[in-house]
């Protein structure tokens, strides 16, 4: 380029200054140029983007200069490889860790912009469905913080999560159409694509060298084209990679067949393509949705195996340190297929050897397990894989011949422990385990709560963890603190940057214990308090808008915002409500701190039981809520469509945290560190990473209840009997007859027996064990709230001893102990 065609400074300015008039500058000429607008006939979302192009302006540059440092270096880099990465919007946390949101809002003041209205007006980027794809994104931006070379893997659906909507109580799904006013955060790349094929068959021959080779000629190919979106690191100059991708036919439209009148057949194959990335989890109850979910998975794997390949070629020209090149993680199950598809690659495309291959494939992937619950633990029918990935099938059966040879030397004559471990199980059809594969494909394999990895090492792994004690490591999950204080919470975070000097925390979590010797300080109490409150109140009046219900934020908000699921008991919390409404009405004088209950949290579309929970919770709601004798004590409301969005307005107006699942069920939780980072304190059970937030957060500051892991399996061991405890304890029996007598279903006693009757006869999580012990652990929440300085104490105390649950340590945790990753810094 010569020197005439290079952009001055005043240009470069425009596109990567910081200043409040760099800021301003830009904003117009985006607004302008591409937006096609002007102030004055703007919309909302012409504002919004041309904000969102600005920021991103101010990523570009060092994110090129990332990829290039990466590349000249040829820095061993993580590849993050996730079916979901729920990203919450971007806009703001850009800014945080651009450092530059009080100058943009200044710089919007100036303009005369409503810089709370832009930034709402961002959709949600629906990419995940929970604590799974929150924890990947999580990890993206401390992976970039931290200085990690990496790249996210995934799939760019067209329709995220569904977005929840209340009718008569019940949730109704609507569909995500995130996309349909445009994303400016990422760019496509049309001209990186690969091929995926699924069904055919497959023929052996002999290569030119006389070795015995096979070929998969597969009857469908679509293509994933790329989408990259820029993921910035706070206060560095590192910018990594997030490539998700979108599946298209090889040619969109058949014109011979359009000429003869066949409409529907010119665009079949671009349908049929297409619907691979469409819609995260269909609903995989009918075989075409089983279908589509393998389909998924396997497309996004092959896709960010093919680039990995390619990108190594490029640079290495060669695949032999493929392994030494990439640490490639799957989150879950779900890219466990990278196992059989990397063999695939390096063997029919590549033609390695088996041996080599091998060594390759085990030493680049690394696998994390999230979930103790049997029907979580992923299985496809061989019948499945034999029709549409062939080739695969022939590879896992030859993964598992070789490795029962390992199990049965290792484990000698215990035919039963190779049936156990065995990647296809035979008892009920044959069908193929994924979380074996993964194990016995990878270099590694960790828990994410020091709970969760025991229990997967003396249960659902144990076998596993017997051969290969040295391959299990515990890796307990952690939240970036820069979108769950900074951008959620900002009040707090001036606040904690003023008590602790400066800001160094954002980047170094354990600098809040810093507020510790705080803590007793009546005056940092009174502005915490505050800090609240305003939380409270802001959280109330998006309430009173979208519900119709304005809570009083003078009153303790008891949350329990998560997946609707019966293990996490929200059925739990809501006979603690019905007892409590019942103290009142027998006795209007009773002694309660006044509650407001706040519930939050989607069902999966096809789970009666969850969706029969909503139900009840909203119609506890509209029973109470409505009673003019509880009025000031006892409300109940449900905030729709929960998601990192609404999650932001949540978090920072918590009281009390509700992490109530049966011990034993759940892996970690990262709402949990969520609520207590922004001064909750929980009630819980010893499950998940609640046995740690006790332990760092201190017992004191921790309400805790209920049967431990050990207890819960003595007690169904020894046979329980939910109909005896229902019938021992009068509070239990009156709560659980109250909601079967139709009094919260307009007299309707059938609404709500399938709930009451499960407890009672079945009640698979202990709801009914562990009343007695809720019930009594709330008395103490109720006395700790009525002493304000105590309450305030324990809340303070409660983010000041939050530092190990930044996702920054356990990003640094992986790279240590399982990818050997070192920073490679970029200069801002």
């Amino acid at each position: 380029m010569n020197d005439t065609a290079k952009p001055t400074a005043e240009q470069q300015r425009t596109r990567t200054g910081l200043d409040k008039d760099a800021l301003k500058r830009a904003y117009l000429d985006n607004l302008f140029y591409l937006r096609g607008r002007f102030l004055e006939v703007a919309t909302t979302n012409d504002l919004y983007m041309a904000a969102a192009y600005t920021v991103r302006d101010r990523m570009l540059a060092r994110w090129i200069k990332s990829a290039q440092t990466y590349k000249d270096t040829n820095a061993r880099t993580v590849c993050y490889l996730s079916a979901e990465f729920l990203l919450g919007p971007h806009l703001l946390n850009n800014l945080v860790n651009l450092g530059i949101t009080d100058t943009a809002r200044a710089a919007g003041e100036e303009l005369e912009l409503d810089f709370e209205a832009i930034v709402e007006a961002e959709e949600e980027p629906g990419l995940g469905n929970g604590g799974l794809g929150r924890l990947a994104a999580c990890y993206m931006d401390s992976l970039a913080t931290l200085q990690i070379p990496a790249i996210g893997y995934g799939i760019r659906y067209e329709f995220g999560i569904f977005d929840q909507v209340i009718v008569d109580g019940w949730q109704s799904e609507r569909g995500d159409t995130w996309l349909k006013s445009g994303n400016p955060w990422e760019i496509p790349r049309p001209k990186l694509s690969f091929p995926v094929g699924f069904g055919g068959h497959t023929e052996q021959y002999t290569d030119e060298h006389g070795a015995l080779r096979m070929r998969w000629l597969p009857s469908m190919v679509v293509n994933g084209m790329a989408y990259d979106t820029p993921i910035m690191g706070y206060g560095v100059g590192n910018v990594n990679l997030l490539r998700l991708w979108k599946s298209e036919a090889p040619e969109s439209f058949d014109f011979q067949a359009f000429n003869v009148g066949d409409y529907y057949g010119a665009v079949h194959a671009k349908m049929e393509a297409e619907t691979i990335s469409k819609v995260l989890y269909p609903n995989d109850e009918p075989e075409a949705g089983k279908a589509l979910r393998l389909k998924q998975q396997y497309f996004f794997v092959s896709c960010s195996l093919q680039d990995m390949i390619r990108l190594e070629l490029n640079n290495a020209g060669t695949l032999a340190h493929f392994h030494e090149k990439f640490a490639v993680q799957l989150n879950d199950t779900h890219p466990s297929l990278a196992v059989a598809e990397l063999m695939r690659l390096l063997m029919d495309e590549y033609l390695m050897d088996w041996t080599r291959a091998w060594e390759i494939t085990r030493n680049a992937c690394h696998f994390t397990n999230h979930t103790l619950l049997p029907e979580a633990l992923e299985t496809w029918s061989v019948h499945l894989f034999e029709r549409l990935l062939p080739r695969h099938l022939q590879i896992i059966y030859e993964i598992n011949r070789r490795f029962l040879d390992e199990v049965r030397v290792h484990f000698f004559a215990d035919e039963a422990r190779v049936a156990r471990m065995s990647i296809i199980d035979e008892s009920f059809g044959r069908r193929i385990r994924m979380a074996h594969l993964a194990a016995v494909g990878s270099k590694a394999v960790n828990g994410v709560a020091a709970l969760h990895t025991d229990l997967l090492k003396s249960t659902v792994m144990h076998d596993f963890y017997e051969m290969w004690p040295e391959k299990f490591h515990n890796v307990t999950n952690g939240v970036t603190p820069r979108r769950f204080i900074a951008v959620s919470n900002p009040r707090l975070a001036r606040l904690i940057t003023e008590a602790c000097g400066d800001d160094r925390w954002l980047r170094d979590l354990a600098c809040l214990k810093q507020l510790e010797e705080q803590a007793e300080d009546h005056g940092l109490q009174a502005q915490w308090r505050q800090v609240k409150t305003a939380a409270k109140q802001d959280l109330a009046n998006w309430l009173g808008e979208r519900t119709g219900f304005t809570p009083d934020p003078q009153t303790l908000f008891d949350v329990q915002a998560k997946r609707i699921h019966e293990y996490k008991r929200q059925h739990l919390s809501l006979l603690h409500i019905v007892w409590l409404y019942e103290q009142i009405k027998q006795n209007p004088n009773v002694e309660l701190t006044p509650r407001t209950f706040i519930f939050g949290g989607k069902a999966a579309p096809g789970y009666f039981m969850a969706k029969l929970i909503i139900k009840l919770v909203n119609a506890v709601g509209e029973v109470i809520n409505n009673d003019p004798q509880v009025s000031g004590m006892l409300r109940v409301v449900f905030m729709p469509d929960f998601n990192v969005k609404n999650g932001q307005r949540l978090y920072p107006a918590a009281d009390l945290s509700e992490q109530i699942s049966m011990a034993g069920k759940e892996a970690s939780g990262t709402g949990n560190m969520k609520f207590s980072m922004n001064g909750a304190l929980t009630i819980g059970t010893l499950d998940g990473a609640n046995v740690e937030i006790r332990d760092e957060v201190g017992h004191d500051n921790f309400f805790l209840f209920g049967l431990t892991a050990p207890e819960v399996h003595q007690r169904q061991a020894e046979g329980y009997r939910p109909w005896e405890v229902y019938h021992g304890n009068e509070q239990l029996k009156s709560a659980v007859d109250l909601i079967a007598s139709g009094l919260f279903s307009h007299g309707d006693t059938e609404l709500f027996r399938p709930l009451t009757d499960n407890l009672i006869h079945s009640d698979p999580f202990l709801v009914l064990a562990d009343f007695q012990a809720y019930v009594d652990c709330q008395r103490q929440v109720d006395r700790a709230y009525r002493a304000p300085h105590h309450w305030d104490r324990m809340s303070i105390l409660n983010t000041a001893r939050m530092g190990k649950f930044s996702s920054d340590r356990s990003i640094q945790d992986y790279a240590e102990r399982i990818w050997g990753v070192a920073p490679v810094p970029i200069e801002a």
